[in-house]
């Protein structure tokens, strides 16, 4: 028991110390500009469709309930010149699977070349292992067909099944397609001949904005850049090549900023804090009380020829720890990250408790950082 908690107090204090870490790594070297920016108007863009999987081991979609997948695939073979509408009703394969298809088109990709795919059954299709793509467009938000996939599907998963037991490893109804969708048309976007483009902080922060605008302008020249707001940097061209002048300015690198935040994911008990959180003067006592009841029935033996009766005597120990060894602890104010680990840990409290300390010293006003449960 105390070998356990001693486990879960070390994971505990790991994630958070890696959380440190790497916080503080971020803060005190600084990054290229293309790390924590993009360029506005740069983008991938979503793409979908809607398939058939066929070869499939007897693993693919019942026709007789997936009604979408029997009309997809007699429609399918009707424009191939194989009629089978009057016979529909006794189509029954399990070879054949209706499938979702998804891809990022990338910003630039021109006609001819290649971007995986990910496809997903939509039916009651137990495994797409073994199977293949047949031709299948893929719609841009607009409705027009940007990219065309096929190919054999890729699970990587293992799911075999007994009549007693089964294993399944992964998820063998989705599957990728590497380099499956050949790119049909591109999304038009030209950076020649523009005035003025704009980079996209992916954490908005006026202060890493400011940075970032001073940064450029050291480099290029005063009034190249300016900071419209937190997430903006606004570059003016000025005539110069737009790819040499973003070339030069990825490479630049500044130290981002970062707000002073606590992430809490409540499910798994993991807690990161930011090299910023600072704690207030506060007192802290964390204690629970725990009983603990054993019973331990013992037999009592009559002896021989005494015509007793063998009886059953109960025997119960109760153990009271109200864990009186945990004294009240106090965080000084403006502790590092380091001070505020270190004082919590002394009180020798698991993951779940600390998060309700963190949201009593949030409470308390004595926690100056955000403090975000998930």
């Amino acid at each position: 028991m105390v070998q356990g908690k001693t486990c879960r107090l070390a994971k505990m204090a790991s994630l958070i110390l890696l959380g440190a870490l790497m916080a503080k790594m971020a803060v005190a070297q600084p990054v290229r500009i293309k790390d924590i920016a993009d360029i506005e108007g740069v983008r991938d863009n979503q793409l979908v469709g809607y398939g058939l999987v066929v070869g499939l081991p007897g693993t693919g979609d019942r026709l007789r309930t997936a009604i979408f997948t029997r009309q997809s695939l007699v429609g399918m073979l009707e424009r191939l010149g194989v009629n089978t509408r009057d016979n529909e009703a006794r189509l029954d394969t399990r070879n054949i699977a209706a499938v979702m298809v998804t891809a990022n088109l990338p910003a630039f990709a021109q006609p001819g070349s290649r971007i995986d795919v990910a496809v997903s059954s939509l039916a009651d299709a137990s495994n797409l292992t073994g199977g293949t793509l047949l031709v299948t467009p893929l719609l841009g938000a607009d409705g027009e067909v940007y990219v065309v996939a096929q190919g054999a599907v890729a699970t990587g998963a293992i799911a075999a099944r007994g009549a007693g037991a089964s294993v399944n490893r992964g998820v063998p109804t989705s599957a990728r397609i590497s380099s499956g969708g050949i790119v049909e048309r591109g999304v038009p976007f030209a950076l020649a001949g523009r005035e003025q483009m704009r980079l996209s902080l992916r954490n908005p922060d006026l202060t890493t904005a400011r940075r970032m605008a001073a940064a450029i302008n050291r480099a290029s020249g005063e009034g190249t850049a300016r900071a419209t707001d937190p997430r903006t940097v606004l570059l003016a061209l000025r005539g110069r090549d737009p790819v040499s002048l973003l070339t030069d300015i990825e490479q630049l690198r500044i130290e981002p900023d970062q707000v002073a935040r606590v992430v809490v994911e409540e499910a798994s008990g993991t807690i990161v804090m930011g090299a910023n959180v600072r704690v207030s003067t506060v007192a802290i006592a964390q204690g629970n009380l725990t009983i603990r009841i054993t019973e331990t029935p013992q037999v009592s033996q009559p002896n021989p020829l005494s015509n007793g009766e063998t009886v059953v005597t109960p025997r119960t120990q109760i153990e009271v720890d109200d864990q009186a060894e945990r004294r009240l602890g106090v965080l000084r104010t403006g502790v590092t990250l380091q001070e505020l680990v270190r004082g919590l840990n002394s009180l020798g409290v698991g993951p779940r408790d600390l998060i309700t300390i963190l949201q009593s010293i949030k409470a308390a006003g004595a926690l100056q950082a955000e403090l975000e449960i998930r």
